[in-house]
């Protein structure tokens, strides 16, 4: 009985390797060489090379190292960016310090990967970024969410700082502003003067780092300082 076999096209994944020590690229070639979906299609040593080779073989993923005799690979990956379209930038180098990290992931490097993890991980990582994703060494991935939770952090800290400075007649003030009040009714249900109410408004803004009433209505309801009753109908309290 005669078999059938299926054939199955595959696009190949061009790739332009930059590093500076030609054992380096040697081995990167055997890598990338064995698998059955990439193809290297050029070689360089420098950062000129690296500019050069983007341009006029096109490849699908630029595999960069970092240090590089006339450049850093962070200046490459700025102007390649800088010009819009341009291949995916992948890392490989032996720095893991967060200044390089994420100088060149700011940069618009699509991948890092470092160097001792390069044989099990480079095809892989190169598949990654030709297809629009990011890939991390895990040493990589766990400093850029450090710094994500860091940063969500350090903002939720800001914006509660923010409420907590409020005193209880600007927080009342918020709340009446989050409900729909203009300064009149503000000073009406308040019993004090529309100037006193201004002021409070004025203080209670700098305090959020807000500019508008309707920036401040939203912080108000974003951070649980009031309710909206259903329907959009406010609240009385007279």
């Amino acid at each position: 009985m005669r078999q059938r076999y299926a054939i199955i096209q595959t696009t190949m994944i061009t790739v332009a390797i930059v590093d500076d020590h030609p054992i380096v690229r040697a081995g990167l070639r055997a890598i990338l060489g064995a698998a059955y979906d990439i193809r290297v299609v050029a070689e360089g040593a420098t950062a000129a090379e690296a500019l050069r080779l983007a341009a006029e073989t096109r490849p699908d993923v630029l595999v960069l190292d970092v240090n590089l005799p006339d450049g850093s690979g962070v200046d490459v990956a700025r102007e390649l960016c800088a010009q819009g379209t341009h291949p995916a930038i992948l890392i490989l180098t032996v720095h893991r310090d967060p200044q390089t990290v994420f100088g060149l992931l700011e940069c618009g490097a699509a991948g890092y990967v470092l160097k001792d993890e390069a044989l099990e991980t480079l095809a892989h990582a190169v598949r990654a970024v030709a297809q629009g994703e990011s890939w991390l060494s895990p040493v990589v991935a766990s400093q850029v969410i450090r710094r994500a939770v860091k940063q969500e952090t350090d903002r939720t800290e800001e914006k509660l700082f923010g409420i907590q400075n409020l005193t209880p007649a600007e927080l009342r003030v918020l709340h009446l502003l989050a409900e729909g009040c203009d300064n009149a009714a503000i000073a009406d249900k308040l019993v004090v003067a529309k100037r006193t109410v201004q002021n409070h408004i004025s203080n209670l803004y700098g305090k959020l780092g807000v500019t508008t009433r309707t920036e401040a209505m939203l912080y108000a309801i974003q951070h649980g300082l009031v309710e909206i009753p259903p329907g959009g109908e406010k609240s009385d309290d007279r």
